[in-house]
């Protein structure tokens, strides 16, 4: 008798064990790894919209979750206290594992990752790129400082362009 209670005691440990385990493994939120702390729109349209009403950039993430380079990415963004600080302050935030079907989202070509600003007047700022001639947007785990410097332009830039047309 004392064997079979040591042996239902065992199987409940081990189905209460892959039951937590299966939880953990499905939660996912918009946030993908990088910044739960900050609060991501769900689509394209949805943070145009968004940018327009709060009159803040969108900043969009382009990657993919198996792609060893966003992975890398994704860290480094994710540690990034100033970079996390300004995209859940200053930020529409959106991170995009699939294409758009705007072309303007892809002034250089189609990889991953990279990194767009667009203002609430819904242009793209092609202006605002990282340091690579090759992939103009594009940004690796050691360009953090340059990411957050970009962030920085694109709300500068955004007061500098309202102040223009409120001058006027």
């Amino acid at each position: 008798m004392h064997h079979w209670t040591v042996c239902i005691l065992l199987l409940f440990i081990v189905f209460c064990d892959v039951s937590s385990q299966r939880k953990k493994k499905t939660v996912q939120t918009l946030s993908r790894g990088w910044g739960d702390d900050i609060t991501w729109v769900q689509t394209y349209e949805e943070g145009l919209s968004q940018a327009v009403k709060s009159k803040k950039p969108l900043m969009i993430i382009h990657h993919l979750e198996n792609c060893p380079h966003s992975k890398a990415l994704k860290k480094a963004f994710a540690e990034h206290q100033t970079i996390q600080k300004l995209a859940k302050s200053d930020f529409i935030m959106l991170n995009l594992v699939h294409e758009t079907t705007d072309d303007n989202l892809a002034p250089d070509g189609f990889y991953v990752p990279r990194i767009l600003f667009v203002d609430p007047s819904l242009t793209v700022r092609a202006d605002i790129a990282g340091k690579y001639a090759n992939r103009k947007y594009a940004y690796e785990p050691g360009d953090m400082n340059i990411l957050a410097d970009n962030m920085m332009k694109a709300k500068i830039l955004l007061k500098n362009e309202h102040r223009k047309h409120t001058d006027l």
